[in-house]
């Protein structure tokens, strides 16, 4: 799919985020890169065969005493 050189990463790939952009929506918020995937505003990411990753949850701070 990626006609770039050198191409990007392949949505398989661990970092596949870093492929470029080829459709941008902001005021939707998603993107659509090269590699096929969709990449939503808060770092979801829906993979070309259709299974979804869910951002990474913050990292809870400890409750102040």
């Amino acid at each position: 799919m990626c006609q770039h050189q050198p191409p990007c990463p392949d949505a398989q790939a661990p970092d596949r985020i870093a492929a470029r952009v080829a459709v941008s929506h902001p005021e939707q918020g998603w993107s659509l890169l090269c590699n096929g995937i969709v990449l939503f505003d808060d770092a979801g990411v829906l993979l070309p065969a259709g299974q979804a990753l869910v951002p990474r949850a913050a990292t809870a701070l400890p409750a102040a005493a």
